[in-house]
């Protein structure tokens, strides 16, 4: 039987070392906080049943925002010290025990699906695993300004988190440990008496403390990330709407707004071109075919369907593949009906269902100067170049 496991997410703390008016792990890395970047990599492993997050309860307003949209756990209040708030978030899991869990240090947004693999294959042997890096620098006893000593490094190593437990012995060894203030987890493991294994860590599983922290994973991730770019078109007939269509039946949908209108645009969905031509455009970024390979016309679950769900599925293959959205600027091409006054709520639709900032979607609209089917007003073009991000080769 598989073992139950649980990221518990350490965010608690009000550290403004790395510079900026709120807290470090509300702080955006690459358009993401560094708390959403480590729940998102948790959240996608397939070892992991579930994401809870301890938090400043007045940083609340904070994490919700940075969370929105995050089918995690509620989160828990945290305390004065980092080893009360795991105190707490361990024990918001007393009525219902997980096997296993792994506490993160929300300010280590670089951990790897690796690493985490490598913590929980441990468990199976051990009550506690936590990742390492050896020390390589000589390390000197520093006092008053001046060396007094040399530290033998050859057994000494960094410790890193997520650093995985048994969750019944973690949460027993906390309870016990008293006030004495340890300045990681396995330190309280290894004070109960627990044996603590090891497993390789990473250089780039850092914990952002500084400004320069910040600046060296901004650059850690534009080196690990290509931009790629696809385009998508679209065209849809316009034709009479039925005689007996209730008014509210009588409209195009165009970029999931509906806009009244004397004709109809035929299609075996919702023949929504402007959405149809953001999905071909995203599967086209990420090399994934086209729509019609996804959702073929000539299958009957298609009929009528809101193309909206078509965008979700090519933004769940793009999270799949790690990528993000940069950019989309979408092109509606026809004489009638009018776009403007539909543009902003076109936006706000798209950004909606893709997580994003409107400012990341751009949609506008053209005619051809009553030249072709367009301008005939025999149908309704849409033209969609996507621009992501996915990690490189």
């Amino acid at each position: 039987m598989s073992k139950t496991t649980i990221a518990l997410i350490v965010a608690a703390g009000g550290s403004k070392r790395v510079g900026g008016e709120i807290p470090k792990q509300y702080q955006i890395l690459d358009n993401k906080s560094l708390l959403k970047r480590s729940i998102e990599v948790f959240m996608r492993h397939p070892a992991i049943s579930g994401v809870r997050v301890v938090i400043n309860p007045a940083h609340r307003v904070y994490y919700d925002e940075h969370t929105a949209g995050l089918h995690i756990d509620a989160p828990v209040d945290g305390g004065a010290t980092r080893q009360e708030s795991v105190r707490l978030g361990l024990a918001s899991f007393a009525d219902n025990p997980p096997d296993y869990i792994l506490i993160h240090d929300a300010a280590r947004p670089n951990i790897s699906d690796e690493i985490i693999s490598q913590v929980v294959a441990g468990l199976e042997s051990s009550p506690a695993v936590i990742p390492v890096l050896p020390v390589f620098d000589t390390l000197k006893h520093v006092e008053d300004g001046l060396i007094v000593g040399t530290i033998e490094r050859k057994k000494l190593f960094r410790a890193q988190t997520p650093q995985g437990f048994h969750y019944k012995a973690i949460f027993n060894a906390h309870s016990k440990c008293g006030d004495y203030d340890y300045t990681d987890d396995a330190a309280v493991a290894e004070n109960m008496g627990l044996e603590v294994k090891t497993v390789t860590g990473s250089e780039h599983n850092y914990k952002i403390t500084t400004a320069e922290d910040m600046r060296d994973a901004q650059s850690l991730l534009a080196a690990h990330y290509e931009t790629r770019v696809g385009s998508g078109f679209d065209v849809h007939k316009l034709v009479p709407f039925d005689a007996d269509m209730n008014l509210s039946e009588r409209k195009v949908t165009i970029c999931g707004t509906d806009i009244p209108f004397d004709f109809v645009l035929e299609g075996h969905s919702d023949a929504d071109v402007g959405l149809h031509a953001l999905v071909d455009a995203m599967l086209g970024a990420i090399s994934a075919g086209d729509i019609g390979e996804h959702f073929p016309p000539s299958d009957p679950r298609w009929r009528g369907v809101s193309s909206s769900r078509f965008l979700i599925h090519a933004y769940q293959l793009l999270k799949q593949k790690r990528g993000s959205v940069v950019h989309i600027d979408i092109t509606i091409i026809c004489e009638k009906p009018a776009i403007s006054p539909y543009r902003e709520q076109m936006v706000r639709n798209i950004a909606n269902l893709l997580d994003i900032e409107p400012t990341r979607v751009s949609v506008k609209a053209t005619t051809t100067e009553k030249l072709g089917f367009t301008g005939r007003g025999e149908g309704i073009a849409a033209q969609a170049i996507v621009t992501v991000k996915v990690p490189g080769a």
